[in-house]
């Protein structure tokens, strides 16, 4: 793990986690360019290109390699952002990721690393940030659910409810910072032309290669615009996605598993 801190430029400071790729790495971006400084972190070295291209942006970045999963790394990033000895005003929760295949194929230490990174962390970091922007009476915070927190995920049987968990994790936040000055936002996005499935394992799914996805670019600006806005969530992605979400309300679960299942088994 590598942080340095920046001098400081009068700008304003935003906390991105997940930011190497993907639609973490559209958010940090799209800070960098609204005037923020960045602490930026992600699981590999790519945190540090990055980094680079945010600062290009003419942001002053602190890159953080960190593993989410652990106790460790989290506390690593939240010392990172202290260290600059600026309030953290606006902070993105997005790292995660999903596994999949059948439950009872898949590998259990898996999983739990998986409910550690997608659950844990966030509420581990999200005690650090709230107390911090409440303290502050100022602050935003963009915690990224999924369009899967609607509906049951077989063969991403943990996944699911892990963004489940995030969604109303962010809600219920939502309401008590609101006295504290301090807005929460969900972000559920559906599937995002990002290497997300890919690295889930789902190459062979419908989910895979050539499936029609979101822009990652657009999420990202109606995930952002939403936080700014002091949104309670967002839905982000095409029209369908929006009224797929809007459907899963009426449709009983049943339904909506078998459908994900039908797209989400591995293909013979």
């Amino acid at each position: 793990m590598r942080a340095t801190t920046p001098r400081s430029s009068g700008r304003p400071l935003a906390l991105v986690t997940g930011a190497s790729a993907g639609i973490g790495y559209e958010l940090a971006r799209l800070f960098a360019r609204d005037g923020y400084d960045l602490v930026v972190t992600g699981r590999s070295d790519k945190i540090y290109q990055a980094a680079a291209a945010f600062e290009e942006e003419g942001a002053q970045v602190i890159p953080v390699q960190a593993d989410l999963a652990q106790y460790d790394g989290v506390e690593a990033v939240w010392q990172a952002a202290q260290a600059t000895g600026r309030p953290v005003e606006a902070a993105v929760l997005n790292a995660g990721r999903s596994i999949g295949g059948a439950f009872l194929d898949t590998d259990l230490d898996d999983e739990l690393d998986l409910i550690s990174l997608n659950v844990a962390s966030v509420v581990h970091l999200a005690k650090h940030v709230a107390r911090h922007m409440a303290a502050n009476r100022n602050g935003r915070i963009l915690i990224t659910s999924s369009l899967s927190a609607t509906l049951p995920t077989p063969y991403e049987t943990v996944y699911g409810p892990s963004r489940a968990f995030t969604y109303m994790f962010a809600q219920g936040l939502r309401e008590e910072l609101k006295e504290h000055g301090v807005s929460v936002t969900a972000l559920l996005p559906g599937a995002t032309d990002s290497d997300f499935h890919a690295r889930a394992g789902m190459a062979n799914t419908a989910f895979g290669t050539g499936a029609k996805k979101n822009s990652r670019i657009d999420v990202a600006h109606q995930g952002f615009d939403a936080l700014m806005a002091g949104k309670d969530h967002v839905v982000a992605g095409d029209r369908a996605t929006k009224r797929t979400a809007l459907i899963h309300r009426f449709l009983p679960e049943t339904f909506k598993a078998a459908r994900h299942a039908h797209k989400a088994k591995p293909r013979a």
